[in-house]
C-alpha cells in the first residue's frame, strides 16, 4: 500500500509541474532515480520549457540512468546522476585536478552537480570544435539535457555491437576525433572505448563527464589509455597504427612516448 500511495504521489507531482510520462511505465521511470533534489531540478527544466515529457530508461550506467525525453516536439536524452550512490571519489579524481572547478567543495552532493556541470561543459567544447558529440542543451544540478543519437525513439548502439560497414575507415575517424578534441577543444576523453562510442552513419562520442583539460596532471596517462582502447578494439578488424605514432600525431610531440611512460 506504501508503494502505491507513493507511486500516486510521485506521479501527482510530475503532473503539478507539467511533465508528461511519455509512452513508458509510470512506475519504471519513478523508480530509478527519482528523489527531492532531483525533483526539483527537473521542474526548474520544465518551468524554463528546456523539457515538455520524459519516458522510459534507455541506458543504465553505475553513476547515473538516460530516459528518452521530449523537447520542442523531438527527442532528447535526458541524464539524471544518482546523488546517493554515484561514486564520487572516483568523480573526484577527474574534477580536483582541473582547474575550471578548482573551488568545488568535496561533499557529494556538490561533486556530483559539478560532474553535471563538468559533462555539459565538455560536450560544449567538443561540439564547438566540431567533434561528433550529442549537442548538449542544458543542465540543472544532476540532469543534463542533450540530442537524442537513434532514429525514432530507438537509440544507437555502441561501437562494439554495432555492424560497421568500414572498420577501417571507422578506425581513422575516431583517431581524427581524439586528435580534434585534443587540439581544437582542448581536452582528453580519459575513458574512450567501444562502450562509449554510439554507431549512427558514423560514431559519436559520448560520456564527456570525466573528460580533462590538457593542462590536468593526469592528462596524458589518461589519453594514453584512449588510444590503446581504441587500438585493443580494432585491432581484429583492421590495420592499427603505431601508438606511439598516434600520441606525436596528436599532441604534436608533446607528450613522450608511450614506451617511456609508466604502465
Amino acid at each position: 500500500m506504501a508503494g502505491a500511495r507513493d507511486g500516486r504521489e510521485f506521479d501527482r507531482r510530475l503532473e503539478e509541474m507539467g511533465v508528461r510520462i511519455k509512452d513508458a511505465d509510470s512506475r519504471k521511470v519513478r523508480g530509478e532515480v527519482f528523489d527531492e533534489v532531483t525533483l526539483l531540478a527537473l521542474y526548474r527544466l520544465v518551468h524554463k520549457k528546456k523539457l515538455s515529457a520524459i519516458g522510459g530508461s534507455i541506458s543504465t550506467g553505475k553513476e547515473a540512468n538516460v530516459f528518452i525525453a521530449e523537447r520542442d516536439g523531438q527527442p532528447a536524452a535526458v541524464k539524471i546522476y544518482r546523488i546517493r550512490t554515484a561514486n564520487f571519489k572516483a568523480m573526484a579524481e577527474y574534477i580536483l585536478g582541473d582547474p575550471r572547478f578548482a573551488s568545488v567543495r568535496r561533499t557529494r552532493k556538490d561533486i556530483v552537480f559539478t560532474w553535471t556541470k563538468k559533462e555539459f561543459s565538455n560536450l560544449k567544447r567538443a561540439h564547438d570544435a566540431g567533434v561528433p558529440v550529442p549537442e548538449p542543451y542544458a543542465f540543472d544540478r544532476n540532469i543534463l539535457i542533450m540530442e537524442f543519437i537513434g532514429e525514432g525513439e530507438a537509440p544507437a548502439p555502441q561501437l562494439r555491437t554495432a555492424d560497421i560497414p568500414d572498420p577501417q575507415a571507422t578506425y581513422r575517424e575516431i583517431i581524427d576525433h581524439i586528435a580534434r578534441l585534443y587540439q581544437e577543444a582542448r581536452l582528453v576523453h580519459g575513458d574512450l572505448s567501444e562502450f562509449n562510442i554510439l554507431w549512427q552513419d558514423k560514431p559519436y562520442i559520448i560520456d564527456m563527464g570525466q573528460a580533462v583539460t590538457r593542462d590536468h596532471p593526469n592528462a596524458g596517462t589518461f589519453l594514453i589509455r584512449d588510444i590503446r582502447n581504441i587500438n585493443r578494439f580494432f585491432s581484429n578488424l583492421c590495420d592499427i597504427e603505431d601508438e606511439d605514432g598516434i600520441m606525436r600525431s596528436v599532441t604534436g610531440g608533446t607528450v613522450r612516448k608511450l614506451s617511456d611512460r609508466e604502465e
